[in-house]
């Protein structure tokens, strides 16, 4: 019934490729070299008698060949691979891609919950600044996302929608009950394309003058988060990241602080993949941890 199929490993190479549109990056990939690559895509070209890929000077295309076949190719492997992960005795692993942020001070703090009901299930997580293409790299099964959602995006489902607000240690609190007087310290975002939550947005609503106020910057949420923590001023930060810190009354509310809303959380899956058990099974525990806090 399926003789007249090429080999499975040279589907491999051919989705690698594909999804890559490189053969080098593929190479990388599958731990071979490039000239295997090469030697593999040629072979299963003349098995089919078609080109899968137009050879350029520095990158490669699919033909409209090429183009059917690496959508087959790619839920083929994704639904044996899901398969094989559900019948084997051993740990199924998801890669879950995320902000260093959210894992930090949220997912992390959490995932027990998760391996409670699911103790079958390894999450690995994988965090970086830069978005993520899920239709390249095979090896991330579900992105948590931050910024503004879009619900016409039918491969994205939202999580929650942050509020940002001032916290400090209660000594800090005490010490400067005028908020305006105090270091304050905020986030400026790398990605210049989000919406900004500083302290200049809070002063712009109050009709202040911040060029007057004593502001600290960092890049990166968690040092803003740690800087509050080690009493040095009032943070203006997602009250998402923060629970930890409020449940251990490190942190607490400045009385004064007024509150706005962030952005939003999202999951994003690949939507060229039927999403597999573990896909589901931590998209249902993320929707069901966020259900109460829309």
């Amino acid at each position: 019934m399926f003789s007249h199929l090429p080999q499975l490993n040279s589907i491999r190479v051919f989705d690698s490729a594909a999804r890559l549109k490189s053969f080098k990056e593929a190479a990388l990939e599958l731990n071979v070299t490039p000239t295997a690559v090469s030697h593999q895509i040629r072979a299963l070209e003349e098995r089919l008698g078609t080109l899968l890929f137009e050879r350029k000077t520095r990158h490669i295309l699919l033909t409209q060949d090429g183009e059917k076949l690496a959508q087959v190719a790619h839920q083929s492997l994704a639904q044996i691979s899901a398969v094989l992960e559900e019948i084997s005795d051993q740990k199924t692993r998801l890669c879950v891609s995320t902000t260093s942020s959210f894992a930090s001070h949220w997912l992390v703090p959490n995932l027990e919950r998760f391996y409670q009901s699911h103790p079958d299930i390894e999450v690995v997580i994988k965090t970086e600044d830069a978005l993520e293409d899920l239709t390249k790299d095979r090896r991330i099964d579900l992105a948590i996302r931050y910024g503004e959602f879009d619900p016409q995006d039918k491969a994205a489902t939202k999580l929650v929608t942050e509020e940002f607000g001032m916290y400090a240690t209660e000594a800090y609190i005490q010490a400067f009950p005028d908020f305006r007087k105090a270091q304050l310290i905020e986030t400026k975002w790398k990605n210049a394309r989000l919406k900004p939550m500083t302290w200049q947005r809070v002063f712009e609503l109050e009709d202040e003058v911040s060029s007057k106020l004593m502001i600290c910057s960092y890049d990166q949420e968690q040092h803003t988060i740690q800087a509050a923590l080690a009493g040095q001023g009032i943070a203006f930060v997602s009250n998402l990241l923060i629970q930890t810190p409020l449940q251990q009354a490190w942190l607490k509310r400045h009385p004064q602080g007024s509150s706005l809303e962030g952005l939003s959380y999202y999951i994003l899956i690949n939507d060229l993949s039927t999403p597999s058990k573990k896909v589901t099974a931590f998209r249902h525990w993320l929707t069901a941890e966020f259900s109460t806090r829309r």
